[in-house]
């Protein structure tokens, strides 16, 4: 692990001791910079669950990534700086409020003088480390988040500006490791059934709020929620929207056609 290197991917210049401000300068300054994508799957590319696998990637050829690579690697680097981190098993909500199986999704505890949940793999979730046993609300922004107790489960709830409360996943606090995730990580990178393999996506948090390319549409949307979008009708719009504004270049073996999916009135 190459702290220095790490540290410029995000463009972190602040704090490193292990304390709470830290932690959430860190989670944001990721956030905001390393991609939530799922390239790899439409490109061929395989996803291995290793730290050196996944510097190289995301650090080094300055990818992104989705949560097992994100909040895997972001364990490794929390690790080095002198964290207490745990990788934690989620099972991600479906729209209609129904939970996937057991490691859909990795997250993280950390353990300082209060438990944090942190979370840099999520797409548009949380920017900061949430409170684990805060019972009140936790506001972020014009959103706020709770973490209810359901059974030996841990449910963290997103209300958004609809004053909804809607179930992101649920959780409970046993530890694993890279081999657990394994299964389901071949699952979202091969099975016709996983939203991962159906569309490409592309996403990140901004000073404003997010941008974000899935499928043929680049989505902007503000910290007050006003989108704006825009329908891509030429081949190459796609990369140069992935170099200008993810700062991401697919090339060699890994690069998909960026035409893919525009319809014959393209030629």
């Amino acid at each position: 692990m190459d702290i220095k290197a790490y540290l410029q991917r995000i463009n972190y210049t602040g704090p490193l001791d292990p304390s709470a401000e830290t932690l959430g300068r860190l989670q944001l300054a990721h956030l905001r910079t390393v991609p939530f994508e799922n390239l790899s799957i439409h490109s061929g590319e395989l996803i291995v669950l290793d730290d050196q696998a996944l510097f190289e990637k995301i650090v080094e050829r300055r990818r992104g990534g989705f949560c097992y690579e994100l909040n895997g690697l972001f364990a490794a680097l929390l690790r080095k700086l002198g964290f207490e981190v745990a990788m934690l098993s989620a099972q991600v909500a479906n729209a209609a409020g129904v939970f996937g199986p057991d490691f859909d999704h990795m997250t993280l505890l950390v353990t300082l003088a209060e438990r944090r949940l942190v979370d840099v793999g999520f797409g548009d979730s949380i920017l900061e480390p949430l409170l684990l046993d805060e019972q009140n609300d936790q506001i972020q922004g014009k959103r706020a988040y709770r973490i209810n107790r359901e059974g030996e489960r841990l449910v963290l709830l997103q209300r958004s500006s609809d004053d909804e409360w809607k179930p992101q996943y649920r959780f409970n606090l046993e530890p694993f490791h890279y081999p657990d995730f394994a299964e389901m990580c071949r699952y979202h990178q091969t099975s016709p059934e996983s939203h991962f393999t159906k569309e490409r996506i592309c996403s990140r948090a901004t000073n404003e709020g997010r941008i974000t390319l899935s499928g043929l549409r680049f989505l902007t949307t503000s910290g007050e929620g006003k989108k704006q979008e825009r329908i891509l009708t030429k081949p190459d719009e796609y990369a140069t929207i992935l170099r200008d504004h993810f700062d991401i270049v697919m090339t060699g073996e890994g690069c998909f056609d960026p035409g893919e999916g525009y319809g014959s009135s393209l030629g």
